[in-house]
């Protein structure tokens, strides 16, 4: 019998009598939000132009094949949160949970490792995991990240900490670095024995994930929520005592060169992050004063995964990144009073009387917009005393009426909305005259009107 594919379902049916909302989990980024937005987005943008990363954006949708590869089967991402569903041609694709599996697609498929190295790349944009929604927390989630691949130094791991540290720092949100290192293939498999001794001689106390956990990866039982495991971590084996010469010597690095530019760090044993890929180093950071709390609180974390583009099929790189949500940030700076610049305000307002007057006005406001003039307008109102509300509410400097005298007499009123005088102003040099004024900040005084010459850019008519 034939397996019903996507294009074989019936619809389902659309429901009626019922107010239309979210989906639970997601979230409307609205016009109040958007501020906290854009001022990430610009704090991100500077960070990654002066320290040379350029950006790349890849697909929402991925085959859920890599995520499985790279992330791992077993993780909760990919095993619990993950939305994975077969499309029209019954292939397995995914919402992408994470962004450097993507990246690291990219760099094979483009031929990256052909050019200088490291590649220094960051992105921004929407993720998916079926997670509990909670504050700062949904199922579509935003993103920021920043990868360098294809160099193994352990500077390329400490200035990519740096470049977190200070986007934080310039939002006015200063950080700590807890900062592990969870050793590479040499290593890890000795470390992983003593850890596993550890938790089978305490199995009746671990939850019934960690159990699994045990059997299939047990370094995950450091990353475990629960209340009775966090406690069971706080005496596990550490990492660092079990670091192979290799390894150690790079952890050290890291920490000197963080030392030297002054990055504020703490080791933490127990950061081993909750993906496969990670080697060697591992960070997760916290605003100051947030350090004790749970890994839900990290504002970011990454590390480096120096196994991940070999086995995706490429040849072996070295790479180290890093993520933040975006959603948790902005949760942050509200929390903290940490408001955005507020957008400059308009110089000049149109006010205007008569349809005549209104189109007229278009003209004028394109015209001063184009020359730089920072200009507002509520043309769909009649009422000159509603306009000149609008005018006083946004601190304008000056508002330009435009009525039907004015229109007659190819004139425009001037208001100085400092001290309420108005003078009367040729209409063809009234573009002039309000650059000038704004240009030499002046806020009093006469303007004088201008004799009406040809080849003006308005005209009354």
């Amino acid at each position: 019998m034939k397996k019903p594919t996507q294009s074989d379902q019936e619809p389902a049916p659309k429901p009626t009598g019922r107010v239309p909302s979210l989906l639970r989990g997601m979230k409307d980024t609205l016009p109040t939000d958007q501020p906290f937005w854009n001022q990430i987005i610009k704090a991100v943008e500077a960070l990654a132009q002066s320290y040379r990363y350029e950006r790349i954006d890849t697909p929402i949708l991925e085959e859920a094949w890599l995520f499985n590869r790279a992330v791992g089967k077993e993780a909760d991402i990919v095993e619990k949160e993950m939305y994975q569903f077969p499309d029209r041609s019954n292939d397995l694709i995914a919402l992408r949970p994470e962004g450097t599996a993507g990246v690291a697609r990219a760099y094979i498929e483009h031929g990256f490792v052909n050019l200088p190295q490291p590649v220094r790349l960051y992105y921004s944009g929407p993720f998916f995991r079926y997670d509990r929604p909670q504050a700062g927390r949904y199922r579509q989630l935003h993103q920021f990240g920043f990868e360098a691949l294809g160099d193994p130094h352990p500077i390329i791991d400490a200035q990519l900490i740096a470049v977190a540290s200070r986007l934080f720092s310039s939002l006015g949100i200063p950080v700590t670095v807890q900062i592990n290192s969870i050793g590479d293939a040499t290593c890890r498999p000795v470390y992983v024995k003593a850890l596993a001794d550890y938790y089978r001689s305490r199995k009746n106390s671990i939850c019934e994930a960690c159990k699994k956990r045990l059997l299939r990866n047990p370094l995950r039982l450091l990353d475990c929520k629960e209340p009775d495991c966090r406690g069971l971590a706080v005496d596990a084996p550490q990492t660092v005592d079990h670091l192979c010469d290799g390894c150690r010597t790079h952890f050290v690095s890291v920490l000197e060169y963080l030392d030297e530019q002054e990055i504020p760090y703490t080791l933490n044993p127990k950061i081993v992050r909750g993906l496969d890929y990670y080697t060697r180093t591992t960070f997760e950071i916290y605003a100051d004063g947030d350090e004790a709390a749970s890994a839900q609180s990290a504002l970011g974390g990454g590390g480096r995964y120096d196994g991940l583009i070999e086995q995706l099929g490429g040849r072996p790189t070295p790479g180290v990144g890093f993520a933040c949500g975006i959603e948790r940030l902005v949760h942050l700076m509200r929390e903290r009073g940490l408001e955005p610049p507020k957008p400059l305000a308009p110089d000049v307002f149109i006010g205007q009387l008569g349809d005549s007057a209104r189109k007229l006005s278009l003209k004028l406001f394109d015209q001063l917009q184009r020359e730089g003039v920072r200009v507002a307008e509520s043309l769909s109102k009649d009422g000159i005393k509603a306009q000149l509300e609008v005018a006083d509410r946004l601190g304008v400097k000056y508002t330009l009426i435009v009525g039907q005298k004015e229109m007659m007499d190819g004139t425009i009123l001037v208001r100085d909305m400092e001290n309420g005088i108005q003078e009367v102003v040729d209409i063809q040099k009234v573009v002039t005259e309000i650059v000038k004024r704004l240009t030499r900040g002046q806020s009093s005084g006469r303007i004088e009107p201008i004799p009406s010459q040809p080849g003006a850019e308005i005209h009354a008519d």
